[in-house]
């Protein structure tokens, strides 16, 4: 299992919207200029954050993009789902339909009662990754970055987005 790149995208970009001041918007390009990364990729990423209700686009000259919410309500979660969609991570294909011993007949329902046990254990996992992810907000991963990221890598960053959207310090 492995969710796309657009995942890492996201969230690093949307760490930098966390703290900037209202009324301040940054663009796709700034935000991939930072990043080192495809601004053309990092546009189709924003396009379906701002369809699940991550960011809202701002237009015009100051216009860029924003939180569409308060980073204490924006999930991982639903980062992740704006990005990789609904679909279920573990596909089931039944196979167990196509075992030898059932070709001509279906499984006995004491063993096989609609879900086979591999597709209710994935499931099961799924939502407790789910769970997880829905417990921890962008909020969250930045105040885990502030403690953890060395002071003058957070001063530089704060300082970068400052001077290239003209803020006063």
């Amino acid at each position: 299992m492995q969710f796309s790149i657009g995942v890492e995208y996201a969230l690093h970009c949307l760490l930098n919207l966390v703290d900037l001041p209202p009324e301040v918007h940054v663009g796709v390009k700034d935000l991939a200029t930072f990043e080192g990364i495809s601004e053309t990729y990092l546009s189709k990423v924003f396009t379906r954050l701002q369809k699940a209700g991550v960011v809202r686009s701002i237009p015009g000259v100051k216009g860029g993009y924003e939180l569409a919410r308060a980073a204490n309500e924006i999930t991982l979660w639903n980062v992740i789902e704006a990005i990789e969609g609904q679909a279920a991570i573990f596909q089931c294909q039944g196979i167990i339909k196509g075992c030898v011993l059932y070709r001509e007949q279906q499984p006995p329902a004491e063993f096989f009662s609609g879900r086979c046990l591999i597709h209710s254990v994935m499931l099961q996992a799924e939502e407790q990754m789910r769970t997880f992810l829905r417990e921890r907000t962008l909020l969250w991963l930045y105040e885990k970055r502030e403690e953890i990221a060395p002071a003058q890598h957070l001063a530089a960053t704060r300082q970068w987005f400052s001077d290239v959207l003209k803020l006063d310090s």
